[in-house]
């Protein structure tokens, strides 16, 4: 098993097998139904792939994968539960179609089956930890982004940070949970772990750029919703790192909820990331952690052809257009 393709279909008919209809209904539907939304199924391609870097076959991985997916779209629940959000994916959220007691309990026990998922794919006591671990630093992250929302004081660095515990963490962690059902030896495994960190924090500020400077026609949605957000992207951060005096306060004022029409609001904020030349700068860190990637990539031993299955995979990310 070597192409996307192949591993895709691996694991989505694992998922299908394993997810069937359970009773009692009201509390598994919601769980069926969020999975089968599909998304890009980036976490359980990784912890595939981490286990073909140290083994051909790619099987026993297929339970780690499940559980890393089942731990994502178990936040994703919850994190619409907080932002009171009415889709994801395009279709309506799980609380909104079931309502949220049932969204936070089916939320719940995507999490007990993790665990289980976990076991069965024997990835021990220091699996088990990592996996801890990570789903603290997914919290920890998601609270700091909560956080910002309240401050006009956010510096780059603990965006930085952010960023790593909410969405590259567990990119990191996939893929070294994959590794951690081989005898892959330890050095490797934290190789692993820091490529996938760092190609997450790259991918966040991938999406950044997208959502502010991507075209409509290819993102699939309409642009500048982190502005109209007032999220303190990347993006918005260095503007405010560089921008002389007087707009600093023209984009901190657009910024803090000014009433203004949105695509009015979006397009001045726009306007003055242009004249900064922020998206370039942002492209420039996007690149500081992706070569970091590399080199962890690259410092492998392991195959070949799965180390380049990977490379492709994360370049694919880096280039993407939605």
């Amino acid at each position: 098993m070597s192409s996307f393709q192949a591993i895709l279909s691996a694991f989505e008919s694992y998922c299908k097998n394993q997810l069937s209809s359970r009773s009692p209904e009201e509390l598994y539907a919601p769980v069926e139904y969020i999975m089968q939304l599909g998304g890009k199924r980036i976490r359980p391609i990784l912890a595939i792939l981490g286990r073909l870097i140290f083994d051909e076959e790619a099987e026993p991985a297929l339970p780690v994968a499940l559980a890393v997916e089942l731990f994502h779209n178990f936040s994703l629940i919850h994190d619409d539960i907080m932002d009171e959000a009415p889709l994801r994916r395009g279709q309506p959220t799980v609380h909104l179609k079931y309502g949220i007691n049932s969204g936070i309990l089916s939320g719940d026990v995507m999490l007990i089956q993790a665990y289980d998922y976990l076991l069965e794919g024997k990835v021990g006591e220091r699996g088990i930890q990592l996996f801890n671990r990570v789903a603290r630093e997914v919290c920890e992250g998601q609270q700091y982004d909560m956080n910002f929302e309240s401050r006009t004081d956010v510096q780059i660095p603990e965006y930085l940070q952010m960023i790593e515990l909410k969405t590259a963490a567990l990119l990191g962690g996939s893929l070294a949970l994959g590794a951690m059902t081989t005898d892959a030896p330890s050095d490797a495994i934290q190789l692993l772990e820091a490529f996938g960190r760092n190609i997450g924090i790259a991918f966040q500020l991938q999406d950044d750029i997208l959502d502010t400077f991507g075209d409509p026609s290819l993102v699939g949605k309409k642009v500048g919703g982190d502005i109209a957000q007032n999220k303190k992207t990347y993006l918005i951060l260095k503007a405010l790192e560089l921008a002389a005096p007087a707009e600093k306060a023209r984009l901190l004022q657009l910024m803090g909820g000014q009433p203004i029409p949105e695509q009015e609001k979006i397009a001045q904020v726009s306007a003055i990331l242009r004249d900064l030349n922020i998206q370039q700068l942002a492209e420039q860190e996007k690149n500081v952690y992706q070569n970091r990637a590399f080199e962890n990539l690259y410092a492998l031993n392991g195959n070949k052809s799965a180390i380049e299955a990977l490379s492709n995979l994360a370049q694919q990310l880096m280039q993407r257009q939605y």
